[in-house]
Parts: structure tokens; sequence; C-alpha cells
């Protein structure tokens, strides 16, 4: 059944337009083919002063092919209604406290049933990068926040500064900075930085808390969506 306040879908396999983003498990290489960015295995093999740093400790990697960006944003905005709807308030009965200090108009990857695919995606793909740029830790594999953020010119357009409840976040760009939306990007108060070039699939890494104070720039144009994940909280 649906789930009237946020449009969950409980079931949701059977209204899948992109059935193939949920096959990570029963066809773990040709999920890679299709939705690993093509670049990615270049970035296994790199040390960690190879690794693009747009800001310091803001590490920049290929992660998620176009075709994974285009499937997902398809997916959420083909689920009838509006599955955004309801969310971008401080009271959000999805979360545990159902309380949200900074909110976003989001869709949590629990609404669609790809938490656990997602989680996958962190271990396999994101961990073995993590260890390179981040040494001495290793992803405990957990990430109870996984989530599309919509930033829109007539909805959200901007994200006051804040810390994330992570280690460490990735935030992987979903469309086009000045094609898609203009505006927007990442701005890192301490480090006085701002990242605004990123290519869709490419994910930015970095510590979620006490040094990456940041904030989501205001968009002037469009529809800009971003993958955040709060990894091991």
């Amino acid at each position: 059944g649906i789930n009237a306040e946020y449009g969950r879908m409980e079931n949701y396999t059977s209204h899948r337009i992109h059935n193939d983003l949920w096959q990570i498990f029963t066809n773990t290489l040709d999920w890679k083919l299709n939705y690993i960015h093509p670049n990615y295995e270049d970035y296994l093999t790199m040390k960690r002063p190879e690794f693009p740093q747009p800001c310091p400790d803001v590490f920049h990697f290929p992660l998620l092919s176009k075709k994974f960006s285009w499937h997902m944003i398809n997916e959420l905005e083909s689920i009838p209604g509006d599955i955004f709807a309801g969310s971008g308030n401080n009271n959000d009965k999805r979360l545990a406290g159902g309380y949200e200090n900074v909110p976003t108009v989001d869709v949590h990857f629990t609404q669609i049933n790809f938490q656990q695919e997602w989680l996958k995606v962190l271990r396999d793909y994101v961990a073995p990068i993590q260890r390179r740029v981040f040494e001495g830790y290793s992803f405990h594999g957990s990430a109870l926040l996984s989530f599309v953020v919509k930033y829109h010119e007539k909805g959200q357009r901007e994200l006051r500064p804040h810390h994330d409840h992570s280690t460490f976040t990735t935030n992987t760009a979903l469309n086009r900075q000045g094609i898609d939306y203009d505006g927007g990007g990442s701005y890192f108060i301490r480090q006085n930085c701002l990242v605004r070039d990123v290519d869709i699939g490419w994910t930015l890494m970095h510590p979620g808390r006490l040094t990456h104070y940041h904030e989501g720039k205001e968009i002037t144009r469009g529809t800009r969506y971003i993958l955040v994940s709060f990894n091991d909280p």
C-alpha cells in the first residue's frame, strides 16, 4: 500500500521503472557495468596526494555513472504524486527521533527500499576509496541516512550551515551545474572554500563533524539533485 504522508510504497517492486537499480545483489557484474562510473577503477590505485582535493580534506572522485543518475531521478519523479512532498520540515516521522535540525526536501532510500542496495555500494565501492584518502580508518559499514536532495528554484533553494551526522559524508552530483541549474554548490566555512564544479556521478567525500561545517549555496535557476550519505554516524 501507499503511506499517503510520504508517498511511501511499502512494497516498491511492482512500481519500479528502472528495476535494474535494485539488481546489485543478483547481477553484481552487470550492475557495476551499468551504474559505476567508467573511470572509477582508475582511482583504486591512486595515492592520496593524487586525488583531486577541491578543498582541504574534501576529496573528489568518480563513483556513479550518468545512467545511475538519470535512472534514480526518473525513478523518484515518476512515483505517483510527489514523493518529495512532506519533507523539508523540522518534524520528520522518517527519523528515529522524529526531528531534523537542518531539513532538506528529500527522499530517503528507506522510502523506496533501496537502503540495503546503497549500503552495498558503500561497502564495495566507497570504502576502498575512503581507505586511500583517510588512511587508518576503516568504514564500519553503516549509514542510517542516505537520501536524494532536491533543490528547486520554486522550492528549497539553499541549506544553512550545518554539520553532518556522520564520520564521513559522501555527496554525489546527479545533474549538471550550469545546465540543469545555476548557482548551488557546497561551501565549507572554516576552509572558506566553495565546490561548485562537480560532474554527474562524481562524489565529494569529507569529514562530517567538527572540521567541515558547511552549507548548500543557493541555486538561482532550475533543479539540483544530489545523493547524500551520512556514513558511520
